[in-house]
């Protein structure tokens, strides 16, 4: 009941912001959903909450999320400063520096679990460590700090700096990326689109391509650069490999002892 009442508070609060830099008035915006002034009203006044059709015009008309409108506080943020996704998604507000350069959220490997459930609200997003790089130039860019051998090639504590694909058919064959999905964050070359699947590969060939659902899926990140740690010593990248086979022939191990 709790959150029934902090979504409406949110929605009557949001629809009246909205409407007020609409310039428009009550009767106006009513005319526009097909809906009497006096219903409309009791939608702003958060006496009811509409139903889905007229929560779908009202997305539309003001060209924001019904998600965002139902929970968010958008008074808290800057309209123009926000970038809506489809299915109902934000992934921002985007925080800029004093020179108006994008901020990059950080999500390390701590927080890469709580990133899987975070990633579509904006409080846990605006809650990352952030950095900026004035080079990368507009976009919308987030960095994944690699842990041990959890994104190889990159060794442990490297930043690894994605830009944000918006859909499937954005891949290109041969591009590198960084695939979010309900397993996990995984960094890999694209390689083909077979119908509702992708199929991708690691860099090393030892290992075979192999195919990721697209409704398993949760966000893509074009790769763009990477961050080395402080402490890096070149001397090392042998060393990382062999240890990455060997973690990897561990986990075909298991996976192979599961369906014996």
């Amino acid at each position: 009941m709790l959150l029934q009442i902090e979504t409406m508070s949110f929605f009557a609060d949001n629809i009246r912001l909205l409407r007020g830099k609409k310039k428009i008035s009550q009767a106006e915006l009513a005319a526009k959903l097909i809906i009497t002034r006096s219903a409309y009203a009791a939608y702003e006044s958060g006496r009811i909450q509409p139903g889905p059709d007229i929560l779908i015009k009202m997305s539309k008309y003001f060209n924001i999320s019904i998600d965002l409108l139902l929970t968010v506080d958008i008074g808290k943020y800057p309209l123009e400063e926000m970038i809506n996704l489809p299915n109902n998604r934000i992934i921002l507000p985007i925080i800029v520096d004093q020179q108006g350069n994008n901020y990059i959220e950080i999500v390390t490997q701590t927080a890469s679990m709580g990133y899987l459930k975070g990633f579509s609200d904006p409080e846990y997003i605006e809650g990352l460590s952030r950095m900026s790089l004035p080079f990368l130039g507009h976009g919308k860019y987030r960095a994944f700090v690699a842990d041990g051998d959890s994104m190889p090639p990159f060794v442990d504590k490297t930043k690894v700096i994605g830009e944000y694909v918006e859909k499937l058919e954005d891949l290109k064959k041969g591009n590198k990326y960084i695939f979010v999905t309900l397993e996990g964050i995984t960094f890999k070359t694209f390689v083909e689109k077979k119908g509702n699947t992708i199929t991708v590969s690691a860099d090393n060939s030892f290992y075979e391509p192999y195919d990721i659902a697209s409704e398993n899926i949760l966000e893509i990140w074009k790769y763009i650069n990477g961050i080395l740690p402080k402490d890096y010593n070149l001397g090392y990248s042998n060393e990382v490999d062999l240890h990455q086979i060997i973690q990897e022939l561990r986990k075909d191990i298991k996976v192979l002892n599961s369906k014996l």
